[in-house]
């Protein structure tokens, strides 16, 4: 599927494809406040160049498994400022088992705006209604209790811990993971409206 753009109430998802989302992504994975609860350390200019060529390659890759997205404020151009950096990734290592995991950070200066739920949302359609998904899943630092309490809201539901399960700054780190099934997700939506 390419390309993706999808849009909630006050959020977008589209592919990276404009030559300001470096500064974009540089202002999220750059920012030691957004990084210190995901699986690597601040990131510089080059690196997040590299992540988008990466990021931009795969998009083209058939059958498509990764959808990093740039995630930008609604109402107006979907092609606007982006918040978030959004990801799906679809397991290859099990075919057959039609799950896939989601990732997201969003810039810090959006924080408690509520358009982190939205972009897990969006990515959750993705998943469910584009993708055909069964389960989707997530992993958070334990010590992010703020993407847990959001997880929660969208439905997913806390699974457990993996032990020692990155190693970042010299140092192991678990993660909490969350996951939603299909059919959950779909009884809340309909619970909703």
């Amino acid at each position: 599927m390419y390309p993706v753009t999808l849009t909630s109430g006050t959020v977008g998802l589209r592919e990276f494809a404009n030559p300001e989302d470096a500064d974009a992504v540089l202002a999220i994975y750059g920012d030691p406040r957004v990084t210190a609860h995901l699986s690597f350390e601040p990131r510089d200019r080059a690196q997040v160049t590299a992540t988008l060529a990466a990021v931009t390659a795969a998009a083209r890759v058939r059958p498509r498994t990764e959808y990093s997205l740039a995630a930008v404020r609604l109402p107006g151009d979907v092609v606007g400022d982006v918040v978030a950096f959004a990801r799906l990734a679809v397991d290859t290592q099990h075919p057959g088992q039609n799950s896939g995991q989601i990732g997201f950070a969003l810039r810090a200066d959006q924080w408690g705006q509520g358009l982190g739920t939205e972009v897990v949302a969006l990515l959750l359609r993705l998943g469910f209604d584009e993708l055909g998904l069964h389960r989707v899943w997530a992993a958070r630092s334990p010590h992010n209790h703020v993407s847990g309490r959001l997880m929660e809201k969208v439905g997913m539901i806390e699974e457990g811990r993996i032990r020692d399960h990155l190693r970042i700054k010299d140092k192991w780190r678990d993660s909490i993971v969350h996951s939603i099934l299909e059919h959950e997700w779909r009884a809340g939506r309909a619970r909703a409206g």
